[in-house]
């Protein structure tokens, strides 16, 4: 951790706890910024508490994690998930999205995260998951994810969400 991400971390880390409802763990960073300059996105350990951790981007924002709520509650999930089942092109660009957030995970391992995850032989934890920890590359399971990921760099599922919260009617 540089001391930019430590001093980072320790200036949010009270407004962070909060946004959780709890204590940070695997807190290494925050991967974004609001527009009113608070942490929108938090990046954490792939490895947490002697466990693998897939999730590397958490949506902490409280004005998004309610309008995503929302999205969730109202079926949104169901309604872009059968977009992709019926969109090969959709199909092959999340699979992308998932395996260039899988090379940003493994580019974000520390070297002791490494021989943790060499000694347990726990790898398949990380290596078969992509955002959020999905195994199938073509499912939707929490849009949260998504987005979280699509702050700090674009995904197909976070375009969509853009498309529904910038309509006249987001639901």
């Amino acid at each position: 951790m540089t001391d930019a991400q430590s001093t980072s971390i320790d200036r949010w880390y009270d407004y962070i706890t909060t946004r959780l409802g709890r204590e940070p763990r695997g807190l290494r960073e925050v991967a974004a910024f609001n527009d009113r300059g608070e942490p929108a996105v938090i990046r954490v350990s792939s490895v947490v508490d002697g466990a693998p951790f897939p999730t590397l981007y958490w949506l902490i924002d409280p004005t998004l994690c309610l309008a995503l709520d929302r999205l969730e509650a109202g079926g949104a999930i169901a309604r872009l998930q059968a977009l992709v089942d019926q969109s090969q092109t959709l199909q092959q660009s999340m699979r992308s999205d998932h395996e260039r957030h899988q090379r940003a995970r493994e580019a974000f391992l520390t070297t002791a995260d490494r021989q943790f995850l060499d000694e347990k032989n726990l790898w398949p934890a990380l290596n078969y998951r992509g955002i959020g920890g999905i195994a199938d590359f073509t499912r939707i399971r929490c849009l949260h994810t998504w987005y979280g990921a699509h702050w700090v760099e674009s995904n197909t599922i976070g375009r969509l969400i853009d498309d529904i919260l910038t309509s006249p009617n987001p639901t």
